[in-house]
């Protein structure tokens, strides 16, 4: 992104998405994925409409429904955004959940 991008978002809010994918997406992983980024995500500062489920069934070709769970967030502004990423929670999060649980991972950020 150039840098005037960059600036121009720095007042926006930030909505946050991450899908990720386990090795049985409907098993134990996809629930304790599911039930940690619960538990410790919304409590993060900054943190707003906080939003979590697993993929909908669809038989429609363009929608992609391999994935286990979905999270989304939004945030006042990158800076924000910037210092969830190093929170505690979030470690733990990463360190206790995502990691032992998940095969991949997806993150989209737009303001």
């Amino acid at each position: 992104m150039s840098g005037a991008g960059k600036s121009a978002r720095l007042g926006s809010v930030i909505t946050h998405v991450v899908v990720f994918w386990t090795d049985k997406p409907h098993g134990e992983t996809q629930a304790r994925l599911l039930a940690g980024a619960r538990e410790l995500l919304p409590q993060i500062p900054g943190v707003q409409e906080f939003r979590s489920g697993v993929a909908v069934p669809s038989p429609r070709g363009a929608v992609d429904d391999s994935f286990a769970v979905a999270i989304s967030m939004t945030f006042a502004d990158q800076n924000t955004a910037d210092t969830y990423q190093n929170h505690p929670l979030h470690v733990r999060f990463v360190e206790e959940y995502f990691k032992p649980n998940s095969r991949r991972f997806v993150v989209y950020d737009f303001g």
